[in-house]
């Protein structure tokens, strides 16, 4: 399958914008239109998403990323069967153990265990299929059965994320586009589909991050240092569970971050954010996909060349509506 593409947009007010850039998004090729589930920063997604949906006709929707925690599990698997219904089929769930949701309100991202658990039930009860949880049968009997069944992608870096995205999941989010953590991250999930008896090859691999197009790469590396910076909140974590000796997490993932960014989540996924001074520009290139037409294409097809199956702009950069433009001309065709 040729390399299809996505785009993120933040929930913020105006809620008509993330609908506008969403119509623009599908006018352009894009297959997938996803926005961020972060309740407290932003605006709330999921009432977004159902006025998105009745404002498109082809793209398909989905939060990047959700989680059990915030959200019930059956909370969010009812939201998304009732919109996968509005869609008329066009749902997709990103799940994750949650980051700025949580660690915003206080709290820390849901346990591994748990989270498995949550992931094992919400996949068939938001298609339909009896479940039990909490000691109780439950079914959502309303979900038609005509739909496609709603696709459940995982999110996370470390190796015990990864392997319950191999278990459970229908694909694997990638939140870099550097391609030497790519090949890891799908080497250890497909491992882990491969001993749970399912097949690896089955598992899609989705990869997200900014791409900022433009002659001036300087310029372009100042629009997505916050990047790298928002991926180093999720890489500390696996440096204080496995070190970073790159025996258990390669060194390509763990060598760029500092023993304190200064992260402030008030600045979470914004331009010019100051936690993000400390990112070099060869991360910058590593992890996005900057430059001239040209150099994007070069780099998506070698992401194409890995078998990644979706690359799936951030698009919190200036300049958003000519972005849309230049892959929709330049690029996607």
């Amino acid at each position: 399958m040729p390399l299809s593409f996505g785009v993120t947009v933040l929930p913020d007010p105006p809620y008509q914008r993330l609908i506008e850039l969403l119509q623009l998004a599908e006018r352009h090729g894009f297959e997938y239109g996803w926005t961020y589930d972060s309740h407290v920063l932003w605006q709330d997604s999921i009432p977004t998403m159902a006025l998105a949906a009745a404002a498109t006709e082809r793209i398909k929707l989905g939060q990047m990323v959700t989680n059990p925690g915030t959200r019930d599990p059956t909370v969010v698997a009812s939201a998304y069967a009732t919109l996968q219904d509005i869609s008329n089929g066009r749902m997709v769930m990103v799940i994750g153990r949650g980051d700025s949701a949580r660690r915003y309100i206080g709290q820390q991202p849901v346990r591994v265990g748990p989270f498995e658990d949550a992931l094992r039930m919400i996949k068939p009860f938001m298609n339909g299929e009896k479940v039990t949880w909490n000691d109780a049968e439950i079914e959502l009997s309303w979900v038609r059965p005509e739909l496609p069944p709603i696709e459940m992608h995982v999110a996370g870096y470390g190796p015990k994320v990864l392997a319950i995205a191999g278990r459970v999941g229908d694909g694997v989010i990638i939140q870099l586009a550097d391609p030497d953590i790519i090949r890891w991250t799908m080497a250890t999930a497909r491992k882990a589909a491969e001993d749970a008896g399912r097949d690896p090859a089955a598992l899609r691999c989705i990869v997200c991050a900014p791409s900022h197009i433009s002659d001036d790469i300087a310029a372009a590396r100042e629009q997505v240092r916050w990047f790298p910076a928002m991926v180093s909140n999720h890489v500390r974590d696996l440096i204080a569970r496995y070190g970073a000796d790159g025996s258990v997490v390669p060194k390509a993932l763990t060598d760029y971050v500092p023993a304190d960014t200064g992260y402030d989540y008030d600045e979470h996924s914004r331009v010019g954010a100051r936690h993000g001074a400390f990112v070099t520009d060869e991360i910058c290139d590593r992890f996005c996909v900057l430059g001239t037409p040209e150099q994007a294409r070069e780099k998506l097809a070698e992401l194409d060349a890995l078998g990644v199956d979706q690359f799936n702009i951030y698009l919190m950069t200036e300049g958003q509506e000519r972005t849309l433009e230049i892959y929709g001309k330049e690029i996607i065709p």
